[in-house]
């Protein structure tokens, strides 16, 4: 088997690096007659709003900015036929969901030919064997930074205890950085050789300052799902007079913690339980940028039933640039191993740290300009699309298309340059990748269609000997992940 590595415009601001294990296989999906099929229509296309105060074209999912929730039960068959009415190609990723011997539906120019303007494709998805918080987004054309973005979740089977009581509403919270231009302006940006400026602000559910309104009642339990769908930065998550306790990171449940802010980074998802233990009023939920300069903020609000006012105060202070405050806070983020995940049996039933690494991948993420575009790249090679879709060409064993092992396993500082860059692993192999940041910003990295653990995080630069601190026991396993700067 091999799988490609290419970069998105993820989130950014210093080096640093992450140990992860991933066990790289192949599983058949086999659709059974008692899994309910789902039938979905999504329809894309323009639209103009104004989330900022200022009218400008975005992508809409069925008329919606964002678009509607995917809501989903594990095991079941999700059928999405996706008519483009955009004039231009259009793919849509579902971040976060594992394609179990099914990445012709992942959505990436890699496994996905475009849907054409005017055409339409149906997405075939079985959520085998998952749980979890997850979203959608475009994956083509910097359509990210128009839209066309929504929540996913995928609920447990009746019958199969989850390791929280039922919370009284299940929320959809999606946060990001917004710019007031539209994609086409941004990409032309980049393609001049220039990197993007500062966002204008931060919309919460397409909303600007205060939109979205959340209704809760006093003593009751809610579920928050929230994950950054923005371009670039990294954000903290307050609620004024409350705390959250984390349970659940992309699909695995979590060794419940409360805390007073959270950070979710770029492509990040998690699930937090808010307890309405207040007295019975409005309140702020406050979002924040990381690491930058200025700081920018953004508020919702968390409503009472019979509330005796408006929200009122300071909003909650965010966490300063202090960076050591958000890596021990991802360290505290560990696998409940007591827990059921998607069946009744321990997530720690599975014992990743017993199993002997066949390989070793260090990947570098750099940036330069190349033919006056700026470019971003792993290991000194940037990712060019083929004339085909690479799974298409390996199936078909069309010829020219792309080389095997033209990525190497570990930098080598050249200079860097396009390719269709594709790396091979072997099948059922278990494989450790390092993820090194060479930048002077935050980057997310996001193995799409598979899960992985999270097993260190250190400044310096990896050794073999880094591995004597490494979580064998309960490492969260997660898709996204945050790199830190190296130097810091």
């Amino acid at each position: 088997m091999w799988f490609n590595i290419s970069t998105n415009v993820f989130d950014h601001h210093h080096h640093y690096m992450f140990f992860l294990y991933i066990v790289l296989f192949v599983v058949f999906v086999v659709v059974d007659a008692d899994d309910p099929h789902n039938h979905l229509t999504f329809s894309v296309t323009y639209g103009n709003i104004s989330p900022l105060g200022v009218n400008q074209q975005v992508i809409l999912i069925n008329g919606l900015f964002p678009g509607p929730d995917i809501h989903a039960v594990t095991n079941d068959n999700l059928l999405i036929n996706v008519f483009n009415h955009l004039p231009e190609p259009f793919l849509i990723t579902w971040n976060g969901v594992q394609q179990r011997k099914n990445s012709w539906q992942d959505g990436v120019y890699g496994t996905n030919c475009p849907i054409p303007p005017g055409r339409n494709f149906t997405y075939t998805l079985q959520v085998k064997d998952q749980i979890g918080s997850f979203f959608y987004f475009p994956s083509l054309g910097f359509h990210k930074a128009a839209g066309g973005f929504g929540g996913f979740r995928i609920v447990s089977r009746p019958g199969i205890p989850v390791p929280f009581p039922e919370p009284a509403s299940d929320y959809t919270l999606l946060i990001g950085d917004w710019y007031w231009y539209d994609h086409q302006h941004l990409r032309n940006i980049l393609d001049r050789g220039r990197i993007l400026a500062p966002p204008a602000g931060i919309l919460m559910n397409g909303y600007g300052p205060n939109g979205p309104t959340f209704r809760v009642e006093q003593g009751k339990t809610y579920r928050f799902r929230i994950s950054n769908v923005g371009l670039q930065n990294s954000l903290n998550i307050r609620i004024q007079g409350h705390t959250m306790k984390l349970v659940e990171v992309e699909g695995t449940h979590t060794v419940p913690t409360t805390y007073s802010s959270l950070d979710v980074h770029v492509g990040q998802s998690y699930s937090v339980l808010v307890t309405a233990d207040q007295p019975a009023s409005d309140y702020y939920i406050a979002v924040s940028t990381r690491f930058t300069t200025p700081v920018l903020s953004t508020t919702a609000i968390l409503s009472y039933r019979n509330s005796a006012g408006l929200a009122s105060g300071p909003i909650p202070n965010a966490p300063t640039n202090e960076i050591e405050y958000s890596l021990n806070q991802a360290r505290s983020i560990r696998t409940n191993i007591t827990a059921n995940g998607p069946r009744p049996n321990p997530q720690g039933s599975y014992h990743y740290g017993n199993i002997s690494v066949t390989r070793t991948i260090r990947l570098a993420n750099s940036a330069a300009s190349i033919n006056g575009r700026q470019r971003y790249g792993i290991n000194s090679v940037s990712f060019v699309q083929g004339d085909t879709p690479l799974k298409l060409a390996d199936h078909f064993n069309i010829a020219g298309v792309f080389r095997l092992a033209n990525i190497p396993d570990n930098p080598t500082g050249a200079r860097m340059h396009l390719d269709t860059s594709v790396m091979e692993a072997e099948f059922r192999s278990f494989v450790e990748i390092v993820f090194e940041n060479n930048e002077d910003f935050i980057q997310s990295w996001h193995l799409d269609g598979y899960n992985f653990f999270v097993v260190g995080m250190e400044g310096g630069i990896w050794t073999p000997g880094s591995r004597v601190n490494y979580n064998r026991q309960d490492a969260i396993s997660r898709s996204t992940v945050q790199v830190r700067s190296f130097d810091i």
